[in-house]
């Protein structure tokens, strides 16, 4: 099995390194092309404006100075043309992506990426801050990592639809287990910004993005990885809700 990985926290990053030992675990034949430098919340930006650079860092690792949506694109079209990855995965994220973050995450689009040019992609993020500030247990997304990959190939999954792994912030062996979930939403507004005051006369900002506990009902992604499960939550392009077309067809329709 052929595997691409990518990623939104940049080619360095510490949860590539880990994304990296848990495709070794599934095959000898992996490669590795993702930004540069970090691209959180880049979301499936893509660089249309600008040229983008590869650059080979070592055997079948490239870096991308562009977004994850970048990466994938060139990985498929100069790395691989004629002979395509088996699977992508894109992650391991430091930090959760679940409820409106999957939105404007770069790890999720760059799996949204791959599934847009046929490759059955997954998406891996590792939950952060919930056992305290600093807390960020690598081992446990490096330990459960290519189990769950495993069973989502074991079982398949639909052609438009990108598996969102979010494994939480517990020790290993403190996982309950796997819950298939839906995609929650926060009770609170997660996004502020920082006002300060410039040296040389007006003002600048720092755009901020808070991060408190919400009450999530069951079946959720949030809820899930409040309780110690690894949350997989099946992803697709089609934002169309369809409750309000069908509304909106009844008042608009003729």
């Amino acid at each position: 099995m052929k595997i691409l990985l990518t990623n939104d926290d940049g080619v360095h990053a510490e949860g590539l390194a880990v994304l990296r030992k848990i495709a070794a675990k599934l095959s000898d034949d992996v490669w590795v092309c993702a930004p540069d430098t970090e691209q959180s919340a880049a979301s499936r930006g893509v660089s249309l404006h600008n040229p983008v650079r590869l650059r080979k860092l070592e055997d079948r690792v490239f870096s991308v100075s562009g977004t994850p949506t970048d990466s994938v694109i060139l990985a498929m079209k100069d790395l691989m043309p004629d002979s395509p990855p088996d699977l992508l995965l894109s992650g391991v994220n430091r930090g959760q992506n679940m409820a409106e973050d999957v939105t404007f995450s770069g790890t999720v689009a760059g799996a949204l990426q791959g599934m847009q040019m046929g490759i059955p992609s997954i998406a891996l993020s590792l939950a952060r801050g919930f056992q305290g500030a600093s807390s960020l247990p690598w081992d446990t997304a490096e330990a459960h990592g290519p189990d769950v990959v495993r069973k989502l190939l074991d079982a398949g999954w639909p052609k438009a639809v990108v598996p969102n792994v979010n494994f939480p912030d517990t020790p290993v062996d403190g996982v309950k287990g796997i819950q298939i979930t839906r995609q929650g939403h926060r009770d609170f507004q997660m996004s502020g910004v920082d006002k300060r005051d410039h040296p040389r006369g007006g003002h600048y900002f720092w755009l901020t993005y808070g991060a408190k506990k919400s009450n999530p009902p069951s079946g959720t992604d949030l809820r899930a990885i409040y309780d110690g499960y690894i949350s997989v939550t099946p992803l697709h392009t089609d934002l169309t809700h369809f409750e309000a077309l069908d509304d909106m067809s009844r008042k608009f329709g003729d």
